[in-house]
């Protein structure tokens, strides 16, 4: 079905609006729960030891750089850069000791692709295609009676953690997605109510296109009775917007959203034109 409406974002409207986005995103982040940590490790003249780490309590989660932009035939990518974040952990367990530590991380890099589509209904959907995080640097610190000799181990939970962390950083991306955003699209109406007698109808009637430089948006742009819905007599023809991308969004209407309005209002009773008596004895004296 071809669209009677059409809304045109380029990479300029994508950049004023994604800060909300990633705003809820290191909300969510920063909620991030990790699991404790145990092992074994080598130490010189010493052995093989075994620790436990628990009761880790993720501080907070800063994403100071971010950017989204168009990934062709798929939607949009958001990749976060320099993010880090820092953690404590306020039990240990190693050598009959108990002591605590300071964890941070520095230059996180993340990168989510989001599939936008539509469903039967014509409401968008959105789910996570693609997830991949990178974490450059982790610096753990240790405290207690024997901090110096858990330091001496420092790198082997620096490894585990960062493995730990890339790993749950997409886990709560893809759940967030899921649970959070997809619902909260699902909640959107598809219909608007114009005026006592009409309503509009603008659900989407294919996914969102997605090329290098814009998103379009094809809606079905299609008035109707209140009173009484019925079918539209004639199709929508073939929108197309110019090859335009220097402002944030466009807009296109063809003429089938506005005979749409036409038929709405005439099938309310709104649009009607009388010819009287004394128009057609005029029109016959002329």
């Amino acid at each position: 079905t071809n669209p009677g409406f059409v809304v045109r974002i380029t990479q300029a409207g994508l950049d004023y609006a994604h800060q909300h986005g990633v705003a809820v995103l290191e909300k969510e982040l920063a909620q991030l729960k990790l699991p404790d940590i145990s092992g074994d490790f080598h130490i010189r003249h010493v052995g093989k030891v075994r620790y436990e780490i628990s009761r880790l309590d993720l501080r907070s989660f800063h994403l100071p750089y971010s950017r989204i932009s168009l990934v062709p035939n798929v939607g949009l990518q958001v990749a976060i850069s320099n993010a880090f974040a820092e953690l404590d952990g306020v039990k240990i367990h190693f050598i009959r000791d108990h002591g605590s530590f300071d964890l941070k991380v520095d230059n996180v890099y993340i990168k989510i692709n989001l599939r936008l589509g539509n469903d039967a209904s014509g409401k968008p959907t959105v789910s996570t295609s693609d997830c991949s995080t990178h974490i450059s640097k982790v610096r753990v610190h240790f405290s207690g009676r024997f901090g110096w000799l858990y330091n001496l181990f420092y790198k082997a939970v620096e490894s585990r953690f960062r493995t730990i962390l890339e790993d749950k950083v997409c886990e709560i991306v893809v759940s967030s997605v899921r649970s959070e955003l997809q619902p909260y699209l699902q909640t959107l109406p598809v219909t608007a109510r114009i005026d006592a007698m009409t309503g509009i109808d603008y659900s989407l009637v294919a996914p969102p296109i997605a090329t290098a430089r814009s998103l379009d948006v094809g809606l079905k742009g299609e008035f109707f009775s209140l009173a009484r819905r019925s079918a539209v007599p004639f199709p929508p023809g073939v929108l197309t917007l110019p090859p335009d991308h220097d402002r944030m969004v466009y807009f296109g209407a063809s003429s089938y959203f506005f005979n749409t309005a036409s038929f709405a209002y005439h099938a309310a009773g709104a649009l009607v034109f009388e010819i009287t008596d004394a128009m057609v004895s005029s029109a016959g004296g002329m």
